[in-house]
């Protein structure tokens, strides 16, 4: 397995940035999953942003949607453009502090399926390895075991079939792109990812095959352990 470069600049320049496929974001209401007088939980699509980019087309997303029926909804975490499922929103400033802290403290609990490529033979593991932002290709991340942020993701095998792997994957640190380098790094990225995996990978699926399946949080007026759920569709 890569272990990672040992300096800030080791490499990165020599990678060209990826070059992805626009894929307009799905139409449609958001599927609400919960709502109460202090959280909502919708269905995330593949393809829509979970807050506004920086450019006008890239304004529709996520929050925008939420708030345009639930104007008080505000983002506590987010998800990957390309990643689907449970996607939680705050409705109201308390909830909102309540959620934002059990995320920062590691009280939440989430667990995504992933299609990834090849057969894992091992049937679980743990991956260990220390991520940072790769400067020259923004957004991409990288392993670099020397300056990056802990990254840390526990995976079990769900299915084998001939060349690919149902895997289920807990993220136990939240770093931006984790589970898609972890998995990368593992030797078997996920399909249709088009920041990480090689084209012959990329098209075997026609969207990043990572899916947000299972969230637990402690509610943030009755302290309540709660469980979503929204079933994988691929």
């Amino acid at each position: 397995m890569k272990k990672g470069v040992q300096g800030p600049l080791a490499q990165s320049g020599n990678t060209p940035p990826p070059i992805l496929v626009y894929r307009p974001p799905p139409d449609g209401e958001l599927p609400v999953i919960h709502v109460d007088k202090d959280i909502l939980v919708l269905s995330k699509p593949s393809g829509l942003l979970s807050v506004p980019g920086n450019r006008p087309e890239l304004q529709d997303c996520m929050e925008t949607r939420a708030q345009a029926r639930f104007p008080h909804a505000t983002t506590v975490h987010r998800l990957d453009r390309a990643t689907s499922g449970l996607f939680l929103m705050a409705l109201n400033p308390r909830a909102h502090a309540h959620i934002g802290k059990q995320f920062e403290t590691r009280k939440t609990s989430k667990v995504y399926a992933a299609v990834v490529s090849g057969v894992v033979e091992r049937n679980e593991g743990e991956i260990n390895l220390a991520l940072r932002t790769d400067w020259y290709n923004r957004p991409k991340q990288m392993v670099d075991i020397c300056l990056g942020r802990e990254a840390v993701t526990r995976w079990s095998v769900s299915d084998r079939l001939a060349d690919r792997t149902r895997v289920e994957l807990i993220p136990v640190t939240g770093r931006t792109h984790q589970l898609r380098v972890h998995m990368m790094e593992l030797g078997h990225p996920i399909l249709g990812d088009e920041f990480y995996a090689p084209a012959s990978v990329i098209s075997l699926a026609e969207r990043l095959m990572l899916h947000a399946e299972k969230l637990e949080i402690f509610h943030p007026s009755t302290g309540e352990r709660i469980k979503f759920h929204d079933p994988v569709s691929f």
